[in-house]
This record gives structure tokens, sequence and C-alpha cells, in this order.
């Protein structure tokens, strides 16, 4: 054997790992299918020349789908090990089926899961003993993997409670662990969601025994005195009254370096930063920790005092690149901006140079200071448009002249414009760009991912001192729900934040007050607020006469509130941006350039109109595969496509009976190469369901 040959075998030992152990893969294993998030297998016996022979194998209704209203929904990437398949379902109980039929081996009945979003879970293993660990409202909960049951001798009765240790004064107590979690040896390392206003809790990320539940490490991504970041923010003691910098978006892991890779929230309150002036660490950031201890390794923050609502919106991607000639194990990060950040996975140095480039705080609200400079990238190519002025307004558009109007009196054009009282235009939007389905990659060194591209409006406008003032129902609706649900109660456009009116109808008081208490999806609990401002509130969303006025217990240190994330749509429905409104692109990471772009969905009544598919706003990641294919669902057409990853053409398609708001996993069992997508359906107005699709060869 050469030398060549030799080193190049030790080089794909010591930096491939990750592509060794997938070499025979039959199974998906965890989150995204590996600790590299790659949403790549190497199954090939679905390939370009056969998938149109595509066929359904089997269906399984999970049950729980708000067939009303529209509201639930299933985000689940699923998991599958020696024949079992893991998910959850629309109503957020895990279940194990049959990999092979379909068939329901057990289901939980989980009652305190507080109407959470959940994209999975997390299986761990040693010997006999295997578990599933399934978040749900606050609790982790680790079950048997063969029976579902929880396991009594973990946490607090099978649970560990994620509220413990992250209160502060004046926090609320919104936690939602609704992405799956990662395993280092006998390590679960957590994060969560947490609210993204001034009462949000602490955003630490925690590890846990996987057998007792005891935790082990805590990493303070809001500093205490005397640890590192901790001069970054201005006002002293920020955990005292500073919340989120929060992992809700997933981790990557490289398990033979003992790496995790962990991208943190923007600080609460997202759209002002007067009470956190500085750079404000370590929000906004990718941290690398050892796994083992938690002892920070490097970071690197990609937003500079966030006010913009620009966290990172899903985990990592490892990859091994060839870049100037040479073999790099590299860690990337797609963003809602639209741009990819790539790093030395080691020593966390960029791999393509990044410029500090200078931005105008002009139009700043009184108090705030936001950064003079943001990390752009220069390599690899942004992967969405990067502004939006009237010149980019679609060429069919409705009310052209009166947008006009509205867009020459906005602030747009550049993507880190303050935040003030006129209206500012976000592009693309602050869901995305990248959303958190997140990219792919595959063992070439190509990254797909699917995008947006969807102006999103909003504007700050000044509030009034309210502790300890009198304000009736109305007044305490405007003060902490009209910046969602609408001075007006009816919502936003797409229904990611549903109209109020006429809610009375369709749930009870009861039922309101409770949704009050814990929140739901992502609607943050009101446990910081007296139970007087809220029965004032129920009263008002349920058009009852009552205008007694209640005193106001609880007292602001922001000044402002925003009025909504408005995505902005003509009268006739549709994006007012040129299209595409949505897109999947690929992009050759060892050169940083583009490989293709397509548009993602289509709306069918414009294509029979003669217009080019627009693509569509989309939720969901892609898989990709030995056999030179992608699957994706995620647009709102309720489409599942398969395309060639070479060129971007589509090759087959079919319709869900939902639409597959999830990312696709796929698995070999019993000679047959399976494909399965969850369909839940709910957001973006789309009707809600409860099936999980597999689909073999004919």
């Amino acid at each position: 054997m050469s030398y060549k040959l030799i080193l190049a075998l030790s080089l794909l030992i010591i930096t491939g790992f990750s592509f060794i152990r997938i070499a025979d893969q039959k199974d998906w294993p965890e989150y995204n299918g590996d600790g590299a998030r790659s949403h790549y297998s190497t199954l090939d016996q679905i390939n370009t020349q056969n998938v149109g022979k595509l066929k359904i194998a089997w269906t399984y209704a999970s049950g729980g789908a708000d067939t009303v209203g529209s509201r639930t929904q299933i985000q689940c990437n699923p998991i599958i090990i020696n024949g079992i398949l893991y998910g959850v379902s629309a109503d957020i109980q895990a279940f194990a089926l049959d990999a092979a039929t379909g068939r329901e081996i057990w289901k939980t009945e989980v009652t305190d899961n507080s109407g959470t979003l959940s994209r999975g879970v997390t299986h761990w293993e040693d010997g006999d003993d295997k578990r599933i660990f399934f978040g749900a409202g606050k609790w982790l909960n680790a079950l048997d993997a063969r029976t579902g049951k929880l396991i009594e001798s973990f946490g607090e009765n099978g649970r560990i409670n994620l509220l413990n240790d992250i209160q502060r004064p004046g926090s609320d107590e919104y936690i939602k662990a609704n992405t799956p979690n990662t395993i280092y040896k006998n390590l679960i390392i957590t994060g969560a969601r947490v609210n993204e206003n001034e009462t949000s809790l602490l955003g630490d990320i925690r590890a846990f025994d996987t057998r007792t539940g005891r935790k082990i490490w805590t990493f303070h991504t809001i500093p205490a005195k005397g640890e590192a970041g901790y001069e970054t923010w201005a006002q002293g003691n920020p955990r005292a009254h500073i919340g989120g910098a929060n992992a809700w978006a997933g981790m990557a892991i490289d398990r033979q370096r003992g790496i995790v890779y962990i991208p943190t929230g923007s600080a609460a309150y997202d759209f002002y930063g007067g009470n956190r002036l500085g750079n404000n660490l370590y929000a906004n950031c990718l941290l690398a920790l050892d796994a083992a201890t938690g002892k920070k390794l490097w970071h690197y923050q990609l937003v500079h005092h966030d006010i913009w609502d620009r966290d990172p919106p899903s985990p990592p991607n490892l990859l091994t690149i060839t870049h100037k000639g040479k073999a790099i194990d590299v860690v990337s990060l797609v963003t809602k901006q639209g741009h990819i950040f790539v790093f030395d996975r080691v020593t966390g140095k960029p791999v393509f140079p990044i410029t500090e480039r200078p931005f105008s705080s002009a139009g700043a609200v009184p108090g705030e200071k936001p950064s003079p400079t943001q990390p752009i990238p220069t390599l690899p190519v942004p992967f969405t448009r990067q502004g939006f002025t009237e010149k980019d307004l679609s060429p069919f558009v409705a009310d052209r002249d009166s947008i006009v109007k509205i867009i020459r009196k906005s602030k747009s054009g550049s993507p880190y414009i303050p935040i003030g009282f006129d209206r500012t235009i976000f592009f693309p939007g602050t869901d995305g760009g990248a959303q958190w389905g997140g990219a792919a990659t595959d063992p070439e060194g190509i990254i797909y991912i699917p995008a947006k591209e969807i102006p999103v409006y909003t504007s700050l406008i000044k509030k009034q001192e309210t502790k300890g003032k009198e304000l009736t129902g109305n007044k305490l609706y405007q003060l902490y729900c009209a910046a969602c649900h609408g001075a007006d109660r009816m919502g936003n456009h797409d229904g990611s934040y549903p109209s109020l009116a006429g809610i009375s109808k369709r749930l009870t008081e009861p039922q309101i007050r409770d949704l009050l208490a814990k929140g739901r999806g992502m609607m943050p609990s009101f446990t910081h607020i007296s139970e007087a401002e809220r029965k004032g509130i129920i009263d008002f969303i349920s058009d009852k006469q009552s205008s007694q006025a209640v005193s106001v217990s609880a007292k602001s240190e922001v000044p402002y509130q925003h009025t909504g994330y408005n995505r902005w749509y003509d009268s006739n429905g549709y994006p007012i941006s040129q299209p595409p409104w949505g897109t999947l692109t690929a992009v050759d990471m060892n050169t940083g350039q583009r490989r293709w772009q397509i548009p993602l969905g289509e709306y069918p009544e414009l294509t029979k109109k003669g217009i080019p598919p627009t693509g569509t706003d989309n939720y969901g990641g892609p898989l990709v595969t030995g056999g030179g294919l992608i699957f994706i669902a995620a647009s709102r057409d309720e489409q599942f496509r398969v395309i060639d990853k070479k060129t971007g053409r589509i090759l087959w398609s079919t319709r869900l009976p939902a639409a597959g708001y999830a990312s696709p996993s796929t698995y070999m069992l019993n000679g047959k190469q399976y494909v399965v997508i969850a369909c839940g359906g709910g957001k973006l107005n789309t009707k809600s369901g409860d099936k999980y699709l597999a689909f073999c060869l004919d």
C-alpha cells in the first residue's frame, strides 16, 4: 500500500469519522440522520432511474389533529432503529411503530405537554437499557423504548422539569423542549424554547446523566459576574434582568472529538436592547463546547446586539470540504439572513473571510444603541437576495400604487436597519431565509438549503408606564397580546398568529384560562401577570361586556412594543415581492459558489395562468441520499417532491393528505428502502393532519 493511500485513509479515519459510521447505514438513528445533522443517507436502492415507481408502503394516523381550527402541526423528523420507528403525533404523544408496516407498538398518554410542538425524539442505549427521551412542554421524559413507559429511576419519577434553575426575578414559566436533544456517551445535552419577551427565562445549556437524570454541567449563555463575556453587557448582572440566548434550534456533535456545536438565540426582548447595551455574548453565537464538561472551546457571534430577531434558525452541519487543496473538517451554519458561515471545526477559524461591515444606526429609537458593524461572510455566496425596495415588487402584485407609497415611507433596502417608529421592512423575513428545517449536506461537500424570500415589516410604538394603573380588558389586551394577534384581534395573514375573533365559540373559558397560564406553541405563558389581569383579557377577547378595570402588576423595563410579525401579502393573498418566494439552493462548500437554485413549491392557480412556478413559503428540511436524490415536502402546496441533486430537476412528486412541514427520514428494512414524511399541515393557513406516509418502490 502506497504512502499516499495510507495517509489518505488515516485522514479519513481521523477527520471523516461520521462518514465511516454511516457507510453501511440502514437506520435513521437520530434527528436529521446523524450527529453531523447531515440529513444524508448512503442508501441508494431508490435512485434517479427508478424513482418514478415510488408508491405508498403504509400510512399511520397518529391522532390529535385539529380538523376544525387547523391549529395543530407535526414537525417531527422520525427516527428508525432496528426496524422500529419512533415519532410524535399531532397532539404531542410519542409513539413506536413497526417500520415495515406502520403498525402501532405503543403510544404515550402525556397530559402535561402544554400544547407544545415537537420535532422528534432522542434515542440512547447501553446494552439492554434502551431509552427514548421525549420533550413535551417543560418536561424531558425518559421512556422505555420497548414499552413507552416512564423509567421511574430517571429524574423525578421518569422525567426532568426543565424549568428548574433557569428562573430569574420577573420571569415567566414558558419553556418548551420541542427540538430533540443531543447524546454524548452517557449525557443528554439539552436546550429549549423560551419566551422572546422581557419576561423570558434564562437560556442556559445543560447536560444530564442519561441513567439518573442528575445534572452534570451547565453553560451560562448569559454570563454571571466573573465569567468571560460578562463585559459585553453594559448593564451589570444581566442574568438578573435579561433572559433568552437559548439553544432552541438544535445541536450537532462531533463524537470522535467530543465537541458539541450549539447555536444560541437572541437575548430577550427581541426588538429593543436599550436595557442590554453591548454585544451581548453569548446570544446569537455558534458555541463549540467540550461535550463532557460544558467548557467553552471557541465561539463566534453571528449578530452583535441583535434587535431584529436574527438568531440562527437550525442545527449546524458538520462536513468535510476541500479548501485550497486540503481536506478540512468544518462546521457550517445557515442563517435567516441568507448567509452561510463556515468554520474550522477544531479552531473556530473562519474558512472563508468574514468582514465586519458598517451599518447605519440612523432611526434608532431613543435609548437604543445598535452595533456599528455586523459580520458578513464573503463566501459562500448568499442563498437569498439581500435587500428589498420598490424595484423588487412582483410584476403581478395587486394594489401596486398604494404599496409603492407605503414602501417609500418605510425603511428598507438593508439587512440591519434599526427598527423605529416608521415601518421597517425585513428581507428576508424574520423567520428566513433559512428556517428551522435546516440544510442537508453530502460527502461531496454540497449543501442543500430550503429558504423563503418574503418581506416582513414591523415598527415600534412607545408604551406607557402601566404598573399600578387601572386598565380595562381592552387596554390589557393591547398591552400584552396585540403585537402578535393584532390590535383588531384578527391575527396575521398567514395564520401563524391566529385570529381571536369568536374564540369563545371554539374554546371554553377554562380552556382559555389554561392557555394563558401555560402557553401553547409559539404563545408564551402569562404567569407573570395577575389572575385579575388574565381574567380581564379573557373577558375582552370573549366579547363580554364587563369593563371593570384592574391594576397592572408588572413593571416593564422595555419602553416599546413592536407592531407584529407581518408577512407582506397583497390583497389577492400573494407575497408582494418578485418571485421566487421559496427556493431550494445547492451550494458547493468547497468553492463557496452556487451550483443551482430552483423555486420550491407553487400556486397551481398561477401556474395555470402561464406564470412559472413561484415557490412558496416553506417549513421543514430536505433528505439527500446516495441514490442522487433530494426528498422534500415543506411547501404550502401539500406536495412531496423528489429532485435530482446534481441538476435541481424535479423527478417525481405526489400530493400529501396535508402539507409536510417536517423533514423526511429514510431507512432499509428487509431489503427494502423506505422514505417517511409527517403530514401535519396547520401552518400558512393550510389544513391540519395527523398522517405519517411511508414510500417504497413498486
